[in-house]
This record gives structure tokens, sequence and C-alpha cells, in this order.
């Protein structure tokens, strides 16, 4: 997990935008979902650790990081980072929209054309298999003559990472990113929860109960385990601080490193 916040992740997107370079950059919108499902599946573990960029989406994760001495303000959720960059950038670039359920990557395209006069290059809704060779050809090929410098991928975590991972040396794009849940939220379709409880922590509740029968494994079960590791890790780092903490105070105590007499 990158250490990052909003204006900075923003800005490394325009950066790698400009440089226009052959190389495809996929960033990763993570919470203690994601976390929690790379503990488990390690070949989603190495997709987020080959990530050019891994935000953090959750406030688990900025506590986490303000523990650790870093001083994250707030977190760097997809629906926020998608409306924010567009934005800030307005009609500066082409978009490109993949993933959701039929009509909702043509939905939030024209919302944030409307909202904010972005450029869209396109849009693409997959079915719910893997695509077939003559689809992946069709697909490069549509990306190529939209030439959009942003790939939204909306299929939600792991699914989104994967599939970037595995389509990173295949589509010529500057940027990717997985925003998951983003694609309903920023096209109307999906309610936010209020910004209190966004802010203190609580947007999973709220999401829950919205949604039982999809979300209640993954926030009753899957998220609790990754957050009951994070803490073993917690302690660990604390034992570690002070055993060496101990260590330095009998080295200053003894600096010749003599056995002290009886």
């Amino acid at each position: 997990m990158h250490a990052v916040q909003m204006s900075e992740s923003i800005e490394r997107l325009c950066s790698w935008i400009r440089k226009s370079q052959s190389v495809t950059h996929y960033v990763a919108v993570t919470g203690m979902h994601g976390i929690a499902e790379s503990r488990v599946d390690r070949d989603f573990w190495k997709v987020l650790n080959a990530a050019d960029l891994v935000v953090p989406d959750g406030m688990p994760l900025v506590w986490l990081a303000r523990i650790k001495g870093y001083p994250l303000r707030h977190r760097v959720c997809g629906s926020e980072l998608m409306d924010g960059f567009c934005e800030v950038t307005r009609s500066a670039h082409r978009h490109f929209f993949y993933g959701g359920l039929p009509g909702v990557a043509e939905s939030v395209a024209n919302a944030l054309h409307e909202k904010y006069g972005i450029v869209v290059a396109g849009t693409y809704t997959p079915p719910f298999r893997p695509l077939t060779t003559a689809e992946e050809e069709e697909l490069a090929s549509s990306v190529e003559r939209a030439s959009p410098d942003v790939l939204w991928v909306g299929l939600s975590t792991p699914k989104q990472e994967k599939w970037m991972y595995e389509h990173r040396h295949k589509l010529k794009v500057p940027v990717m990113l997985g925003v998951g849940a983003a694609f309903n939220m920023n096209s109307g379709n999906l309610r936010r929860a209020p910004r209190w409880m966004r802010d203190s922590g609580l947007e999973w509740l709220f999401r829950l109960l919205s949604e039982p029968r999809r979300l209640w494994k993954r926030y009753l079960i899957t998220i609790p385990i990754a957050v009951w590791f994070v803490g073993l890790e917690l302690l660990q780092t604390s034992v570690w601080r002070s055993l060496t903490m101990q260590r330095g105070k009998t080295q200053a105590a003894n600096p010749t490193g003599e056995s002290p007499l009886p």
C-alpha cells in the first residue's frame, strides 16, 4: 500500500499520461477487503505488489498508516478518485470505461461528461465469463482505435486487478484504474453513505445494510480475519521496538561491551 493522498494520486496519473510512453501503468484501489483477499490468494498478492500504485481505500488503512508514522488524513476511494481526476483534468484526456452491468459503463461515462465535460473515447461491457480469443482481439482493436489516456475498470476486487495485470501488455493505454463500485456510484445507480459515516470508517456498515446478501461474507468474515492479522503485526512491531530500545539502553550503560562484575 502506498502512503498517498488524493492530490498526489491524481498528479501521478497526469504524470504518466504526459510521458506518453508505450508502458501501461495500472492502479489498484484497495481497502481491507483487498488486503484480506491477498492473504489467501497468492496470485492476487503478486498482482497488488506489481501494481504501479496501490491507494488506501478505507479509513482502517489510513489509521494504520498513522500508527506507522505516515501523516495521512483521508482515504483515496475509487469513486472520489474518478470524480476528482475528471474534475481536475476536464477535457484534457480521453476516457474509456470497461465493466459493469449492461448500460452502466455508458451511464457513468455520460454522467461524467455532463458534469465535467470529459472526452469519452469508448465503453465496453464484458460478459460474465472470460473473453474468447476473438473478443480479446476485438477489445484490443477497440481500445487502439479509441486511443484513450485512461481506462477505468469496474469489475470488483480481485477480478479487476487481475484483469489489469493480464492486460497491461495487451492494451495501448497509459493508465488503467480498477475502481469497482465507482461505476454504480458515479452514475447515480448506487447511493453512497453520508459523509460522516465515510469519514468515521463506517461506510462498510452502510453498504452491508444496503446489500446484505451480496456483502455479508466480506464484512463479517473476510475482513475481520485480516484485521486480526493486522493486530498481530502491530503487536509484533511493538514488541520488537521494546526489545530494541532495551538493547540500546543496555549498550549505553555498558559502552565497552564488557560483562558486568558480579
